[in-house]
């Protein structure tokens, strides 16, 4: 078969192509469907790409055709290197790099293969041609597979940032899972580009092409370097967040998640509840579970998902941890149950030996259509009522409106003085815990706010409004006891009611020491 002349070649190769797309070549391993002819003529190949051509063609054409191949594809994925942020383009790159890499590798095969069938008399003349062939694949190689390892670099930095963002723990592991084999590709190139650059310097060390695959090399070796090092500097904490523009409750997931799995926690510092986060995290005996601050941490949004798993394997004992943790057996101090007998015998209601339901308001900035809105509060206070319950409203401020008739005024509490100390965080929670204990409170309810979960994992029982399911909480319902997710759709304030209700006929295991008032 004549491969020497365009006519030649171009028949060979489109034959070779009809085999690939065909897939009737069995040693086939062509990654484009398409392959372009080392010729001469520019018109003959007009829309053509430069392409690795299946195994039945590198059989046919000369090492030196197939060498050429690999440099023209080559320099095909150099030309795009300024317009890989386009769609498609670093696609289309990656997979140029690897039919530059496999022609090259066919070359030299191929020259191997020819040196080996030299006829003596071929021998002088011969072996200098295919040594020429040899030298120009492995200078293609060694840049060649520099690209790539710039290229994994590249992936790995991308992909570990999805990675940490992910929304489960598994997922986030796994991502890391892919940056490791992007890594380890990126290091095999590295040593591929070494070896070639070797081979050249053996050959000519002095030459322009020897430098140049020395410093291809160079390049290979930092770009895997610092792959390595994403994964050697992985960040496996979750920051503990103490920005008062952050939301607070997000810190009981992340505390919650060291209790109940070994979380690593990093602390957020010089911010204004640094020394309380890291006091409430002594106390809750996770000293051993807090690192030094680096950025790029876990994502939070991991965090309730590892809470709920913990709650699914056993509810008791998940709740029992985090209890001992987050509260110990010290008594409630003194100052956290003046403020709130004081506050609730400023009430008339408050005073009262009837149980008692928390009403959260959400007032924030950071998804405001979330936010409560009065006419709900209000129908929701009149269920309440109506199930013979006190409502007490907590949370944010209640704007531009009376606190209704027979509800007790527990707004913004944490900001009283009583609650700002070192001991921020446990005595926020003794606050639940004194009414639960002492003045009959058997549940809350609001709209979806992170306020709510510290509470509910020590065992309040738990109602969260949201006008759909929420992809992130709803991994608590059925999982931590009492823990339940109201969708606005028809009929919804009918299942409140119930709940209530419920909530109402339920024996009361404290001990009331309000005045005796109206129901209980």
């Amino acid at each position: 078969m004549n491969v020497s002349g365009t006519t030649g070649t171009t028949a060979v190769i489109r034959g070779a192509c009809a085999e690939v797309k065909a897939g009737n070549s069995p040693t086939s391993r062509c990654c484009w469907r398409r392959c372009a002819p080392r010729v001469t003529d520019r018109t003959m190949i007009e829309g053509l790409e430069p392409v690795c051509m299946g195994v039945v063609v590198a059989e046919t054409l000369a090492a030196q055709h197939i060498e050429r191949d690999a440099e023209s594809s080559l320099g095909a994925a150099l030309a795009l290197a300024t317009t890989l942020h386009a769609p498609g383009q670093r696609e289309r790159y990656r997979r140029l790099l690897d039919c530059a890499i496999e022609q090259a590798d066919r070359a030299l095969a191929a020259a191997e293969q020819e040196r080996a069938a030299l006829q003596e008399h071929e021998v002088a003349a011969g072996r200098e041609r295919i040594l020429a062939t040899a030298m120009r694949a492995h200078s293609t190689l060694a840049r060649a597979h520099a690209a790539r390892a710039a290229d994994a670099l590249h992936g790995a930095g991308q992909l570990s940032l999805s990675a940490q963002r992910a929304p489960t723990r598994d997922a986030c592991d796994d991502g890391w899972r892919r940056v490791a084999a992007i890594v380890v590709g990126a290091e095999a190139s590295a040593r591929a580009a070494a070896i070639s650059a070797s081979e050249l310097e053996g050959g000519s060390p002095r030459s322009k092409v020897a430098r140049a695959a020395r410093a291809a090399a160079h390049e290979a070796e930092i770009a895997a370097r610092a792959a390595r090092r994403i994964i050697e500097e992985r960040n496996h904490a979750y920051t503990f967040h103490t920005d008062g523009g952050f939301s607070f409750g997000e810190g009981w997931y992340v505390a919650a998640a060291a209790v109940l799995a070994g979380a690593a926690i990093q602390v957020e510092p010089g911010k204004a509840g640094t020394a309380q986060a890291e006091a409430f995290l002594r106390d809750a005996g996770l000293s051993d579970h807090l690192q030094a601050y680096r950025s790029r941490p876990r994502a939070m949004k991991q965090t309730t998902e590892i809470v709920a798993r913990a709650f699914k394997a056993d509810p008791s004992s998940a709740q029992g941890r985090l209890r001992a943790a987050f509260l110990a057996d010290a008594p409630i101090p003194g100052s956290v149950i003046a403020w709130v007998d004081r506050r609730l015998a400023e009430a008339r209601a408050g005073e009262s030996r009837r149980k008692k339901v928390l009403l959260w308001i959400r007032e924030g900035v950071h998804h405001p259509h979330r936010n409560t809105t009065l006419a709900e509060l209000l129908e929701l206070t009149d269920l309440v009522q109506r199930a013979g319950l006190v409502p007490v409203l907590t949370g944010d401020a209640l704007r531009d409106a009376q606190v209704p008739d027979g509800a007790v005024d527990m707004t913004l509490f944490w900001k009283d003085p009583t609650f700002r100390q070192l001991d921020m965080r446990r005595a926020q929670l003794q606050f639940f815990e004194h009414l639960k204990r002492t003045h009959g409170l058997v549940g809350q309810l609001g709209v979806t706010t992170a306020g709510m979960d510290g509470p509910a994992l020590m065992g309040l029982p738990t109602m969260y409004l949201t006008e759909a399911s929420n992809v992130r909480m709803r991994e608590w319902v059925g999982a931590v006891p009492g823990y339940q997710e109201i969708v606005r759709e028809e009929g919804y304030l009918e299942r409140v009611r119930r709940v209530l209700s419920e909530w109402a006929a339920a024996p009361f295991s404290g001990k009331f020491t309000g005045k005796r008032g109206g129901g209980e």
